[in-house]
């Protein structure tokens, strides 16, 4: 049996998965969403500049579960500030996916899919106002992305809202990884899109781009719809490992790298790409850099995370005579 695959072992350690990743700045961020400061939140974020960075942190910031009333009360506090406004936007797409849950259409209830595009729409309603009130925001047009993909408008206008974000911030990361999803054969697409796009995305990408990390994304996506057996034997072929390699190389474990907020996540997905290819010796070298900051995605494809993930780290490092 492939060591990596689902199966839940009798004594697992635990690990706590943390949203904030390791980041102090999404640490506080995360601290006064739970306790509805939106003073200090508005103050934390107005000061980011990256864009890519700003993302993270409203994304962070707008992850509090369930319904939030300060949210309003910031919006009518500030009617001028269109930042507001964008954490609630967020917030709804997170909202709306609480309704639905994870799992693939089939399982959702109508009356769940109801709450779901209600909570949508008011996504859409909060996002465009920030597009029209703020024509440089690269992180609304990155959420809206999302939403082309969750109100199924469809794969030309979820690349038009893409276009949009790009125009704004050429490499901007969560828009990319949203275009991603939107052209995997799950969500309308095609495997033959998806690793068309990673490729194209990674030839012209800046070297050291975190943007590698779709190549081995994608590849984890097209495992994922693979039967037992044929999968293992995908992701061990020649053309995927050397793939992986050709977009680590050209990202993570480039010299221009720069470790920024939420990059564990890319780290995370090398590493189940790599561990599940056999490369164990590259693998380690990810899983040593990661420590303990596992993250949901990639590993809640082979079940509960932190499991999946001390799965493959300890195999990794059992393999290497550690």
């Amino acid at each position: 049996m492939w060591p990596f695959r689902r199966r839940q072992p009798a004594d697992v350690p635990q690990l706590t998965i943390d949203p904030a990743m390791g980041d102090e700045t999404a640490t506080r961020l995360i601290a006064a969403a739970k306790a509805g400061d939106w003073r200090t939140i508005s103050d934390l974020i107005s000061a980011v500049e990256d864009p890519d960075d700003h993302t993270f942190y409203v994304y962070q910031t707008a992850s509090v579960s369930g319904p939030q009333s300060w949210m309003d009360e910031w919006v009518a506090a500030e009617p001028r500030s269109t930042l507001p406004l964008l954490v609630k936007g967020a917030h709804a797409i997170q909202w709306a996916w609480e309704a639905r849950g994870g799992g693939r259409a089939s399982t959702v209830s109508s009356e769940a899919f109801k709450v779901f595009f209600k909570r949508l729409k008011l996504a859409e309603d909060c996002l465009d106002d920030v597009t029209e009130r703020d024509t440089d925001s690269a992180t609304a047009w990155s959420f809206l992305v999302i939403l082309g993909r969750a109100r199924e408008l469809g794969i030309e206008e979820t690349r038009r809202r893409f276009e949009e974000a790009r125009k704004r911030h050429p490499w901007h990361v969560e828009a990319h990884e949203q275009m991603l999803q939107q052209l995997c054969r799950k969500w309308g697409g095609s495997h033959e899109q998806m690793h068309r796009f990673a490729a194209e995305t990674l030839d012209a990408m800046p070297t050291g781009s975190p943007l590698g990390q779709l190549t081995a994304a994608a590849h984890m996506e097209h495992w994922l719809e693979l039967p037992a057996g044929e999968d293992e034997e995908y992701l061990r072929s020649d053309e995927v490992t050397a793939q992986l390699y050709a977009a680590a190389n050209r990202s993570v474990l480039h010299p221009d790298y720069v470790r920024r907020p939420r990059w564990p996540t890319m780290h995370n997905a090398f590493a189940m790409a790599f561990a599940y290819s056999g490369e164990i010796h590259t693998a380690g070298v990810l899983f040593d850099e990661i420590g303990d900051l596992v993250t949901a995605w990639p590993w809640q494809y082979n079940g509960r995370p932190v499991e999946a993930f001390l799965r493959s780290r300890d195999h990794v490092f059992g393999q290497l005579g550690r």
